[in-house]
């Protein structure tokens, strides 16, 4: 099986694992808020990942940015784009998902905020995976 073909398999599997897993997650998430400041919770723990795979998705996007300018190395970025995009739109979709199931606001517990930095920093890294794609079209 060619990558082009476990790449389409995967694109097509994804929406059905996400909406599956959307009941799930959105019971995992919805927790009682009787806890500290400092209690690692659920929701926050989502929403760390999350952030921690939008950050990834950022520095491989630029990397993958610069590779296909032909400033660093010789590869063309193709692969570090790819890695970007999906680790972006995992790091939007888990952070969407906090969001969504937060039942209170900053400081509650839900992991609120860190939700919307993974939404916001997942959907830079798939704007960079998605100009290092198109950049390393256009010079291949």
């Amino acid at each position: 099986m060619s990558v082009r073909h476990l790449l389409a398999a995967a694109a097509a599997a994804l929406p059905g694992v996400f909406g599956l897993a959307t009941p799930a997650a959105a019971h995992v998430l919805a927790q009682p808020a009787d806890v500290s400041a400092y209690t690692l919770t659920a929701g926050r723990l989502w929403s760390l990942v999350a952030a921690l795979l939008g950050l990834a998705g950022v520095v491989i996007g630029g990397l993958a940015l610069a590779r296909s300018a032909g400033r660093i190395g010789t590869g063309t970025g193709r692969r570090g784009a790819v890695v970007a995009l999906v680790a972006g739109l995992a790091g939007a979709v888990i952070g969407g998902l906090v969001v969504a199931a937060a039942d209170g606001g900053p400081g509650t517990g839900y992991g609120i905020v860190g939700g919307f930095v993974a939404l916001a920093v997942g959907l830079i890294a798939m704007v960079l995976g998605g100009l290092a794609l198109a950049r390393s079209r256009r010079t291949a």
